[in-house]
């Protein structure tokens, strides 16, 4: 591996479904020399990329797992991670950018910023990565960069720059003009791969000339030296405009864009020398840790390769050799060999087989040194561990993972496919922190949760696939929530006489709407319950949230005060005041007029224009607002929030409606109260689900 670190670079490559991440991947192996045929996602041979290494990838065309892997460029180490487009595998791109120094965003020339894009570069922002980005699909017809470098500008916020102007598009694409070095660039060959240097077309001169100014403009604000240049109207040189470009790109001031197409292997030659000049190596990002040891102070660690080491476990897979574990170590080194400590939980393990990961295969080294993105096998740990030198306790901080929406049961066929079926759950919900998995008491089923439709039934896809688990699955279900809307006091006394010593407890006080999941305020003085017992107070209420009283949905926001109580020397105890407080809230609850709360999603559906008024039909069907729509082109966007119970089935009703025609993208935006007529209909299959239980 590179020890130099300036010369190392951490990228993702991410953006909206079908925008082109897993070509354009495939397209740098091949120009770094680590593949040495093309193969297409959709391949014809049935190949599929190399990046999409799943079996059910290959078949649907898609990325779900992240795939990592490695080249070199221009005596630079670059380490890649292909992201999946598809809001349902969102914890994918979260952990990669979790880990990452610098992103490639491809947008679509045609279609410009879409819903994904917007996903993609609020998670950006959130782990304030930075980014370049790429324009790709120059080939299609009604491509146009300059508009979509202005959309990266208006809808997304960013300071988008224009580093290249295309030389012809649609169909007569050809190449790029680089307004850095003013040259024109053409590539030849079966695959693209000789990149030819030429003048400038003159009918483009002027334009070019003209854009190059605009550039040099917004670069000037990083650099003195190129201001200086400017206003003395002395030589701007080639290195100048790098500099500027590179400060202004790595402290997310600007983001310089780059276009060509993948497909037809145009101009992704110019976009790596791009992630070499301009992207930040490790040693340009400050990352920090918090002392477990030191009230959990902020400390910035150093890529130095002599420190103690800290890295992130941020994916795991289960491999034919056991758990692969991958990991981006931050500080210090890890050699074969080595003792580690999980901080999560203390325990030591060893460092066995290191590897470095291209796609599916692998490459064993003997160290992975700070800086740098590896893998090891054999280490029983979950996704997001940091693990650390047996001489420190820090723990980085971890990646925020979204609360999942959706359920469906799922029933084991067999013995067999029980077994098989719990391997597979176990696995999965390491892998994974937004898939989960629990028993429902009542019915005795395996409940899984998850992001939505396609993320729970590839779930199920992969159970018959990679474990010959047979299941078959019940009806989604939506993930509702009760909460209460009003002030309403308790007073509640627990006691209970059984011969020697009894139960006693007693809570006053009252419990309110809030903004917070769950708060618990004390307010008893003078010792009315002694100090041992608040706690036991607190954990009665919270664990009475589990499950409503009425529906048993889970209870969120509510604010519990206590005020004053009454205990009694001998009887009380801890397990007396959390039934106490398990019978306060019983008391409160229903005069504190709860009601039932739905997931509300963000959909956004992309359809022909002569398909949006059937489209916001289908919506408004599905107690839908529409929040805007607008044309771009031939394609029209419909941006809308409908409730989640809504949205079953629904990508057939919308391909039946628009001859195919029109996709949609959903991920969750909040939870609202159900409409009286829908919690009534509720309320009722909840009571004819416990009266089949019952018979």
């Amino acid at each position: 591996m590179i020890k130099d670190l300036k010369r190392v670079r951490n990228i993702g490559i991410s953006a909206h479904i079908d925008s082109g991440k897993t070509t354009l991947t495939e397209r740098i192996l091949f120009y770094t020399d680590r593949i040495h045929q093309i193969n297409e996602v959709r391949g014809k041979d049935g190949a599929g990329a190399v990046m999409d290494s799943m079996e059910l990838e290959k078949e649907r065309g898609i990325t779900i797992a992240s795939a990592a892997t490695h080249c070199e460029w221009n005596d630079h180490g670059v380490n890649i991670i292909d992201t999946p487009g598809h809001v349902d595998f969102t914890v994918e791109v979260e952990r990669s950018l979790r880990v990452l120094d610098g992103v490639v965003l491809i947008l679509c020339s045609v279609s410009g910023v879409q819903s994904q894009s917007i996903t993609v570069d609020q998670q950006m922002k959130r782990y304030e990565v930075p980014c370049i980005a790429f324009v790709n699909k120059c080939d299609r017809s009604g491509a146009n960069p300059a508009k979509v470098s202005g959309q990266l500008r208006d809808k997304l916020g960013h300071n988008s720059v224009m580093m290249q102007l295309p030389i012809g598009l649609e169909d007569k694409h050809e190449g790029v003009v680089d307004l850095v070095t003013m040259k024109a660039y053409y590539f030849e060959g079966d695959n693209g791969e000789n990149m030819v240097e030429a003048e400038i077309p003159a009918d483009m001169l002027e334009d070019a000339q003209a854009a190059r100014e605009e550039m040099i403009d917004a670069a000037s604000l990083f650099s003195e030296e190129l201001t200086d240049a400017i206003l003395e109207e002395s030589e701007i040189t080639v290195e100048m405009i790098m500099n500027a470009v590179r400060i202004g790109t790595i402290e997310r001031q600007m983001t310089p864009v780059f276009l060509g197409s993948a497909y037809k292997n145009k101009a992704v030659q110019p976009l790596l020398n791009a992630v070499v000049n301009y992207l930040p190596s490790p040693l340009d990002i400050e990352n920090e840790a918090i002392d477990l040891s030191n009230n959990e102070e902020t400390v910035i660690l150093e890529s130095e390769f002599d420190k103690p080491t800290v890295a992130l476990a941020f994916k795991l897979e289960d491999g034919q050799y056991g758990q692969l574990t991958y990991l981006r170590v931050y500080q210090g080194c890890i050699n074969k060999g080595d003792t580690l400590i999980n901080s999560r939980d203390g325990k030591k393990i060893k460092a066995g087989r290191l590897i470095r990961m291209h796609s599916s295969q692998m490459e064993d080294v003997e160290a992975i040194p700070a800086g740098h993105i590896g893998a090891m096998f054999g280490v029983d740990c979950a996704s997001g561990d940091t693990f650390v030198s047996p001489q420190i306790n820090y723990s980085m901080i971890a990646m925020h993972v979204m609360e999942p929406v959706i359920s469906l049961s799922i029933i084991p066929k067999d013995n067999k496919a029980q077994i098989n079926m719990s391997k597979a759950l176990n696995r999965f919900t390491k892998e994974d922190p937004t898939f989960k998995t629990y028993v429902d008491h009542e019915t005795g089923d395996t409940i899984i949760q998850g992001m939505g439709e396609l993320h729970l039934e590839v779930y199920v896809e992969r159970m018959k696939r990679e474990y010959g688990a047979e299941v078959e699955t019940g009806k989604p279900r939506v993930a509702y929530r009760e909460t209460i809307t009003k002030k309403a006091p308790f007073n509640y006394t627990h006691k209970k006489q059984t011969g020697g010593s009894g139960q006693f407890g007693r809570v006053i006080g009252f419990m309110e709407p809030c903004e917070e999941e769950f708060e618990f305020v004390n307010k008893v003085t003078g010792g009315r319950i002694p100090t041992q017992f608040i706690s036991s107070c607190e954990k009665g209420f919270e664990a009475s949230m589990a499950k409503g009283p009425n529906l048993e949905f889970p209870v969120t926001g509510i604010k519990v005060t206590l005020e004053d109580g009454g205990f009694h020397a001998v009887d009380s105890s801890e397990m007396a005041f959390q039934a106490a407080a398990r019978g306060g809230f019983l008391e409160a609850y229903n005069k504190a007029k709860p009601v039932i709360m739905e997931p509300i999603m963000k959909v956004v559906i992309e359809t022909p224009n002569e398909f949006q008024g059937a489209c916001m039909g289908l919506i408004n069907q599905r107690r839908g607002i529409i929040q805007g729509s607008q044309e771009e082109g031939v394609m029209s966007v419909v941006e809308s929030q409908v409730p989640l119970s809504e949205m079953f089935g629904f990508s057939t009703v919308l391909r039946s409606g628009t001859q195919g025609k029109a996709q949609f993208t959903m991920e969750f935006s909040s939870y609202k109260q159900v409409p009286q007529s829908v919690a009534e209909e509720i309320a009722k299959k909840k009571a004819e689900e416990k009266a089949a239980k019952n018979k």
